[in-house]
């Protein structure tokens, strides 16, 4: 406890300001998804200066928002610390529909009962270092400003729904920038507080130093770019989250504090154009508030949210934010709410701004990031009655006849100890080397048994073995269907310039600006 007292007395947010960040966050990623999206996937620089078409007063529609509309909505239900990987699971089956690469990987993983983290690392192999996940971090660092640990942790619950590895530090690099900034405005402090939150030999630190270190050295910008992408395609590819990360970065770092010269430095960058811009735009926004973004950026496109990803016939988009306004002040209700639930969230009043100076030594500590570099991506939890469940595999992709381990975590919520007992109830064919496993635990302490399952044959892509779990005090049963996937039988392919109608899409590209030319429509501004 008297470490949260300390957060609280080092930092403290006055409403009107942290408003106004917010309101700044959500119109900027408004903004910069509309600038970006006519030109995503190219990969050619730009030169734009400005909107591509004529808005009319609407935004485009982009999933970078829409999926953080939905994490909105489900932090309102069920309240922001009550978060777990099963209603990320479960919100995107049911809600998420855009079909896009990893977005589609998480919805069948799920769909067959692997629930993130499961969800993002296998039969992912393409896109487990892409995008979609750094683009939604928006939401954990205005529900935890000035607080990038309590930000990273819901990021990686977010993003390891459809990404692994690269993927994930993405998400908890802009998480955790985004988060400090509402606190701290000083870019290049900001730039470092989100670097400690991911590994120093990822390709995401990599990228992220290496368009630091040209733009200190006075390199330009186009050619800072060059170097990005140039080392990026020997390993990663296109479309892949560190390059674009660091896109958004030079964009910011090159743009020199002007909101549309930041927004359009990182679209022209090309690539994933949208989440680039629309990055930048956001964080410009949390920096300098609403009112340091001009009218010329924001009246074009108005105050409208629109959206593309999410099930227009679900139950939800009845209560999906309709305007920028709207999804401010809901998304300010929610972060009272678990400020005065938590001690260690930073106190938002109608008291002056106040941060201590060793804020970014505070904000750049790397306990809890490297907690969640160490999570074993192959786990999954179950809650049953009064307690949960962890299981961890070796690998839940298997082989008949080649035995894998699996272990069995419980978490005991009883005061006295308590003992658990695990029945396996295996398919025809298929052996366990204990039946029955038991284990006993004090109170939040978890109690653990390994197994070693040998598999048997398959009779469908997967098979589902059925666990039997009696719990301390309670005498009837749990049952619990895991999940085990017969390797080789599943395979997601990218689904981009693979197959020969591609080349069409991909001629249809090359010839786009000339188009666009002869038609008098110019994207160089």
């Amino acid at each position: 406890m008297a470490k949260k007292t300390v957060v609280q007395e080092a930092f403290n947010l006055n409403i009107d300001e942290y408003r106004e960040k917010v309101y700044g966050c959500w119109l900027g990623k408004n903004i910069g998804g509309t600038l970006g999206a006519p030109f995503e996937g190219g990969t050619e620089l730009t030169d734009l200066k400005f909107y591509y078409q004529e808005m009319n007063g609407d935004p485009l529609p982009n999933d970078d928002l829409d999926l953080q509309l939905i994490w909105l909505c489900m932090v309102e239900r069920y309240g922001l610390f009550n978060l777990n990987s099963r209603l990320f699971g479960d919100h995107w089956a049911s809600h998420i529909i855009g079909p896009w690469n990893e977005y589609s990987v998480c919805h069948y993983n799920v769909r067959n009962g692997f629930y993130p983290p499961i969800s993002g690392a296998i039969n992912n192999d393409h896109w487990k270092n892409s995008n979609g996940a750094w683009i939604r971090s928006e939401i954990w660092a205005c529900l935890c400003p000035g607080n990038p640990d309590a930000a990273i942790k819901y990021a990686y619950l977010d993003s390891s729904c459809d990404h692994a590895n690269e993927g994930i530090y993405a998400e908890m690099y802009t998480a955790a920038l985004e988060s400090a900034a509402f606190v701290i405005s000083d870019l290049r402090k900001l730039i470092s507080i989100g670097l400690s939150k991911v590994p120093k030999n990822s390709y995401v630190a990599k990228y992220v130093k290496m368009v630091c270190d040209c733009y200190d050295k006075g390199i330009d910008w186009k050619k800072a770019r060059q170097m990005v992408v140039d080392d990026n395609l020997k390993d990663l590819g296109w479309f892949m989250a560190p390059a674009n990360v660091a896109f958004a970065t030079l964009g910011l770092l090159y743009g020199e504090g002007d909101f549309g010269k930041t927004i359009c430095t990182a679209v022209n960058c090309g690539d994933d154009t949208d989440c680039t811009g629309a990055t930048a735009g956001a964080i410009m926004g949390i920096i300098y508030g609403r009112k340091a973004i001009p009218k010329k950026w924001s009246d074009p496109i108005g105050d409208k949210i629109l959206t593309c990803a999410v099930n227009k016939f679900g139950l939800l988009q009845r209560f999906l934010p309709a305007t920028v306004q709207e999804l401010t002040e809901r998304t300010i209700r929610v972060a009272l709410d678990s400020m005065h639930s938590n001690l260690a969230f930073t106190p938002i009043n109608d008291k002056p701004f106040a941060a201590p100076k060793d804020a970014v030594k505070r904000l750049s500590q790397t306990d809890m990031a490297e907690k969640i570099w160490k999570k074993n991506p192959y786990q999954m939890d179950y809650f049953l009655t009064n307690c949960m469940l962890r299981v961890i595999y070796e690998n839940p992709i298997v082989e008949p006849g080649k035995p894998v381990r699996v272990r069995l975590e419980i978490r005991n919520p009883i005061l006295s100890e308590g003992e658990f007992i695990f029945n396996w109830m295996m398919p025809e064919g298929w052996t366990v080397d204990k039946p029955q496993g038991r284990t006993s635990s004090k109170c939040w302490v978890y109690g653990y048994q390994e197994f070693v399952i040998t598999p048997g044959e398959f009779t469908e892509a997967i098979e589902y073995v059925t666990l039997d779990v009696r719990i301390h005090d309670r005498n009837f049963p749990n049952y619990v269907s895991i999940p085990f996937e017969l390797k080789g039988s599943i395979y997601y392919p990218k689904n981009y310039l693979e197959s020969e109608c591609d080349e069409y899409e991909e001629e249809a590209f090359r010839v786009r600006p000339l188009i666009n030319k002869a038609l008098g429509k110019n994207p160089q501004g």
